[in-house]
């Protein structure tokens, strides 16, 4: 109930405010399991994307929303909690595994899951390379996977704002959903995993028309930050 009175009521704001719009909504199947892979430009990508679609969607989103402290920490545990996010710790092993089964349970009960396969926000607007959790869940759901671009969300609120811009219409394009039987059976093999992972991912890049970049976002981000100062003369 909390999802669809937070999308009625924000979600109504929104379209006064900025005026988004929509391609390929067509795309997305009525009913049962679904992953809808997604490229991630900024933090207002959770509100855009599920905007024009008639269905549920609950994300996979970063454990740090759930982990803040004070008010705004309560708040936003209340807040994605009440949408149905699905915490995922990204420092990997057992706590990743325990949220990707999260997630095949939301795709057992015929959802919508929402999956950003970057794994963290683009620092720059371009695309990179995917994780292969979006594959594992394809494989093991046997889900079809719709592909979809966020388009100027970067421009509206970049990474590190707090004040959106106004003027920028931000978009959503779906694209058709793609199916992975041929390698059904293979959820351990990681040649497989990647090779759908990358499929997945040149399909959001044609959407989006993103420049690629063949290395991990959090990598990038890693190259971002200054060099420590040397005590050296």
């Amino acid at each position: 109930m909390f999802y669809w009175v937070t999308k009625y009521t924000l979600g109504m704001a929104l379209k006064v405010v900025f005026r988004p719009w929509s391609r390929g909504r067509k795309h997305m199947p009525r009913r049962g399991p679904v992953i809808l892979a997604s490229n991630h430009l900024s933090f207002a990508d959770h509100f855009f994307g599920p905007l024009p679609l008639p269905r549920k969607v609950v994300f996979l989103a970063k454990a740090e929303y759930f982990t803040g402290k004070g008010l705004k920490g309560l708040l936003s545990k209340a807040f994605f909690s009440g949408v149905g996010v699905i915490p995922m710790d990204r420092t990997g092993g057992e706590a990743s595994e325990r949220a990707l089964r999260s997630g095949l349970r939301a795709l057992a009960s015929g959802s919508v899951l929402g999956i950003y396969p970057e794994g963290t926000r683009s620092p720059d607007g371009r695309l990179y390379k995917g994780r292969t959790g979006v594959a594992r869940l394809a494989l093991e759901s046997r889900a079809p996977v719709v592909p979809c671009a966020m388009i100027d969300t970067f421009e509206l609120l970049p990474s590190g704002s707090f004040r959106p811009k106004l003027g920028i219409r931000p978009g959503v394009i779906f694209g058709e959903p793609l199916e992975f039987s041929r390698y059904y059976g293979k959820e351990s093999d990681r040649a497989a995993l990647r090779a759908v992972t990358d499929e997945i991912m040149q399909q959001i890049q044609k959407l989006s028309g993103q420049e690629y970049v063949d290395i991990y976002a959090n990598q990038a981000k890693e190259r971002q930050q200054p060099a420590p100062e040397s005590d050296l003369p």
